[in-house]
C-alpha cells in the first residue's frame, strides 16, 4: 500500500472575510495605478488567489469597481450617523462629525481619494448613487454649522462645508509622513478654520477666458485637443485617431509631432508645470513678506485654475498614467513646486514645521479643484473670489 495514500488531505479553507480582503486590495488597486490599468488578475494576485476565485465574488471587475467606491463612501456616512448626540448643541455635533470624517479618512488614507479620481468612471446610475452619498455627508456637516451660523445661507454653508471635508480628503492625495494623531490634530484646526471663514461679496471681477486657438502650430493644436479628450474621457478611453480627429489631421500625422499618446500626456504635464512656476516667480517678484506672496500666489493660482481648468484637472488625476521614467522626474517636479509652497507657509507660520506646511498645501491645492467642480469653474464674479478667500484661509488660518 502506498504510504501516501492515507495520508489527509489537507484543503485549504477560504477566509470568512475573503471579500472584504478583495475589496481592499482592489480599492488599492484602482487608487494606486486607476481603474483601466488594473486587471482582475493584479487584484487576485496580491492576495494569492486567482482570477476565477474572486469571480465567485464580484462578477466582473466593473462590479468590483463600485463595490469599492460605494463602500468608501458607506463607511463616512456610517462613521458620521451620530445618532447618540443632542441635536441641540451644534458645536459637539459639528466638531463630532469632522472627528469623524477625519478619523475614517485617516484608516482609510491609502484608498480613500479613489471616488475623487476614478468615479468619473463609474455607469450614470451609479455615479448618481455616489454624488447622494456626497450630498448627505456634506449636509451632516451643514446642518450643525448653519446652526451655529445663522447668518450663512443654505448655499454658503453648503460651500464652506465642502471646503471643510475637501480639507480632510486631500490627505489621500499624498504620502507625507506625520503620526495619525498630529494629522489629526492639524486636520482639525485646519477644518475649524475654514468652517468659520466668511465669504466675501460676489464682487470680484470676471475672469477671463483662455485665448481660443484661431492659428497656430499643429503640435499646439494637437496639445490643445488631447487635454481636452483626456479631461472628458479619461486617459484610457482617449485613442490617436480621437485626437487626431478633433485636431483635424488622421492618426499617423499626429505621430510627426508627438511618438504617442504618453508622449501628448507629458507634454500637457510639462505646459502644466510651466505654468505654475511662473505663478511662483511673479508671486516672489511682487511681494515683500512671505504672507502678501502666498495671497498672491493664490490669486494667481486660482485664476489658472479656473481659466485652465481641464490643463490642471489632467496634471491632478492622470500622472499614474505615464510611463515610469517620465513620471518619476514629472513627480520630482510636483514636489518642488509643493516644497516652494510649504516654505512660503512655514516662514510665514513658523510653528508648523516643514511636513505640516505641506500638509496645508496639499489640502489648499485640493480645495481649489473640488470647489472649482462644485461650481463648473465658473468664470462670472464670485465663485473665484470665495474659493480664494477659503485657500487662504487653509494656508494662513485666522
Amino acid at each position: 500500500m502506498d504510504a501516501d495514500a492515507s495520508a489527509p488531505v489537507i484543503r485549504r479553507r477560504r477566509p470568512k472575510d475573503r471579500k472584504a480582503q478583495i475589496l481592499t486590495a482592489a480599492a488599492e488597486a484602482f487608487s494606486a495605478r486607476g481603474y483601466h490599468a488594473v486587471g482582475i488578475d493584479d487584484i487576485a494576485a496580491t492576495l494569492d488567489i486567482s482570477g476565477p476565485a474572486l469571480y465567485r465574488h464580484f462578477p466582473t471587475k466593473y462590479a468590483l469597481f463600485v463595490h469599492t467606491v460605494m463602500r468608501l463612501s458607506g463607511m463616512l456616512l456610517a462613521a458620521t450617523a451620530l445618532e447618540d448626540l443632542p441635536l441641540d448643541d451644534p458645536r459637539k455635533r459639528l466638531d463630532a462629525v469632522m472627528t469623524a470624517i477625519i478619523e475614517t479618512t485617516i484608516d482609510n488614507r491609502r484608498t480613500g481619494g479613489l471616488y475623487r479620481w476614478e468615479g468619473r468612471y463609474l455607469a450614470p446610475e451609479d455615479r448618481i448613487e455616489l454624488r447622494e452619498a456626497v450630498s448627505v455627508l456634506n449636509g451632516r456637516v451643514r446642518a450643525p454649522l448653519m446652526q451655529l451660523r445663522p447668518e450663512l445661507s443654505e448655499a454658503d454653508a453648503s460651500t464652506i462645508a465642502a471646503a471643510a471635508i475637501s480639507v480632510v480628503a486631500s490627505i489621500t492625495a499624498h504620502r507625507s509622513v506625520l503620526s495619525a494623531k498630529n494629522i489629526e490634530t492639524l486636520l482639525l484646526t485646519t477644518a475649524q478654520n475654514v468652517l468659520s471663514s466668511d465669504l466675501p461679496e460676489e464682487d470680484e471681477a470676471q475672469l477671463r477666458p483662455a485665448a481660443v486657438l484661431e492659428s497656430g502650430s499643429k503640435r499646439e493644436v494637437l496639445l490643445h485637443e488631447s487635454i481636452l479628450l483626456f479631461y472628458r474621457n479619461g486617459y484610457h478611453n482617449v485613442s490617436i485617431e480621437d485626437i487626431g480627429a478633433a485636431a483635424g489631421i488622421n492618426a499617423s500625422s499626429v505621430y510627426r509631432h508627438f511618438a504617442g499618446k504618453a508622449d501628448l500626456l507629458a507634454a500637457a504635464f510639462h505646459r502644466a508645470g510651466e505654468r505654475l512656476a511662473e505663478a511662483l516667480d511673479e508671486a516672489l517678484r511682487q511681494s515683500q513678506t512671505p504672507e502678501e506672496a502666498i495671497e498672491t500666489l493664490v490669486y494667481l493660482y486660482v485664476e489658472l485654475s479656473f481659466v485652465r481648468s481641464e490643463l490642471m484637472a489632467v496634471y491632478f488625476s492622470e500622472i499614474g498614467n505615464l510611463p515610469p521614467e517620465q513620471r518619476s522626474t514629472l513627480r520630482n517636479i510636483q514636489r518642488l513646486n509643493i516644497d516652494t509652497w510649504a516654505q512660503l507657509i512655514s516662514d510665514a507660520r513658523p510653528e508648523l514645521g516643514a511636513v505640516q506646511a505641506r500638509f496645508l498645501v496639499h489640502a489648499a491645492l485640493g480645495l481649489v479643484f473640488d470647489l472649482g467642480r462644485l461650481v463648473h469653474f465658473d468664470l462670472a464674479p464670485g465663485p473665484a473670489g470665495r474659493v480664494r478667500k477659503l485657500m487662504v484661509r487653509t494656508l494662513l488660518g485666522p
